[in-house]
């Protein structure tokens, strides 16, 4: 179940972001660089779980290869197309169920609630997720990729949702952009709620993966 989980995971990161930078408005030029390296940080984080999958003809080529379990290949591919049907259904929300273009009002941006709520937690959730992954694990420990793993999924977080919410996945980052100017003190709690959130919910998560590692 936990390689299930780390499988699901992945895939909903890689297809979320490919949703929100290639579907306009996107990241342009800049997607492919967003989506590469939000599959290299989502494999860094758990291919030492599952063996970073996240793509059920890469599970085929694998298991033919003598190096995935028979009773693991329905469940992986299971596991990859519910995290990509969510994903997607996540990406309709803020590029068509929701209004995703963010207002400027006096030189401050202003996002709306629900998309920023939405997109922040995602990718914090992805970046605790990554952190706690690369730089905590048993599994991955005495690594020396943890800064990029760290560093590019707040690149892609940027490229994907950046225009959403700012991409600031950081409440010290909130209160940094909010005293500048660059995002209205009225939508601080927005990061604040869901920059929290997100951290839960990937510290449950990592448990529910590691236990007490």
């Amino acid at each position: 179940m936990k390689k299930y989980l780390v499988e699901f995971i992945g895939t909903f990161f890689l297809v979320f972001t490919i949703g929100m930078t290639v579907i306009a408005p996107g990241a342009g030029a800049m997607a492919p660089l967003a989506i590469g390296s939000v599959l290299a940080v989502m494999i860094f984080a758990g291919g030492h779980v599952s063996g970073g999958h996240f793509n059920p003809a890469v599970t085929l080529g694998v298991w033919l290869r003598g190096k995935c379990d028979t009773g693991d290949v329905v469940p992986y591919m299971g596991s990859q197309a519910a995290g990509a049907l969510v994903a997607a259904l996540a990406v309709k929300a803020l590029k068509t169920g929701l209004v995703t273009k963010a207002a400027t009002i006096g030189g401050a941006m202003t996002p709306e609630i629900l998309p920023a709520l939405l997109a922040e937690f995602v990718f914090t959730f992805a970046l605790v997720w990554v952190v706690l992954n690369v730089a905590t694990a048993r599994g991955t420990a005495g690594n020396s990729f943890y800064g990029f793993a760290i560093g590019f999924t707040v690149l892609s977080g940027a490229y994907a949702v950046g225009g959403v919410s700012g991409g600031v996945f950081n409440p010290a980052v909130a209160i940094g952009v909010c005293t500048l100017g660059v995002i209205a003190w009225g939508s601080f709690w927005i990061y604040l709620v869901a920059n929290f959130a997100g951290a839960f919910a990937a510290a449950l998560a990592y448990k529910t993966v590691n236990g007490a590692d």
